[in-house]
């Protein structure tokens, strides 16, 4: 592979099970690993011993785990808080609903402009793009030439998007990003290169 081609390989933690559909944000939960079909076509379909990059929230480092046991030759985890979903400061542990029951006074204008406004005590997607960016951007320059494994978040995967195409933050919130997808980004002389978008090689 040329020394000009960094390949990002952005996975998606596995699923928080929530059947009250909480905002989880920043908040430490852990997910569900037992699909064991599942992690072992996604250690097929992943490089063998990337750099591995974690947000460092638990259900990350529990998703690179099922990798390690599906067979997946992975070093220690560089944790990267930068890489960590959006905040979404006082609403998380709630779920929309109960915040629309609630009558929550910030939240019609959230939903207003979702991209940019920001959610009480936390921070607007906008603001998370370009920590996102800068996290891209140094990791990239430290690790270039190699294959990343990044296990992240949805707005992680958006985020990294965003910057990867030159797209504003309210298009890339149109993706769709599922549990345990990879996205492929590779940073090359001159750019980014889009390879694959919310992919899932055990469907």
């Amino acid at each position: 592979m040329s020394q000009s081609v960094t390949r990002w390989w952005l996975l998606r933690h596995a699923p928080v099970p929530c059947p009250h559909g909480r905002i989880h944000g920043r908040l430490d939960v852990a997910c569900d690993t037992s699909e064991d079909e599942v992690f072992q076509s996604l250690a097929r379909a992943l490089p063998v011993n990337p750099v591995l990059v974690e947000s460092g929230l638990i259900r990350c480092r529990q998703t690179a785990g099922a990798l390690e046991a599906a067979g997946l030759l992975l070093p220690p985890p560089i944790i990267e808080p930068d890489l960590a979903e959006q905040d979404f400061g006082r609403w998380q542990g709630r779920s929309w609903m109960d915040l629309e029951a609630a009558k929550d006074p910030d939240l019609a204008a959230f939903w207003a402009n979702p991209a940019e406004a920001t959610p009480p005590g936390g921070e607007s997607f906008a603001a998370m793009v370009e920590r996102v960016r800068a996290a891209l951007e140094q990791i990239t320059a430290a690790q270039a030439g190699r294959d990343i494994l990044a296990v992240v978040h949805a707005g992680t995967v958006r985020a990294a998007l965003a910057v990867a195409l030159g797209i504003t933050p309210e298009q890339a919130l149109r993706f769709a990003v599922k549990p345990l997808s990879l996205t492929r980004l590779d940073s090359t002389a001159s750019g980014w290169r889009i390879e694959t978008v919310n992919a899932q090689p055990y469907a």
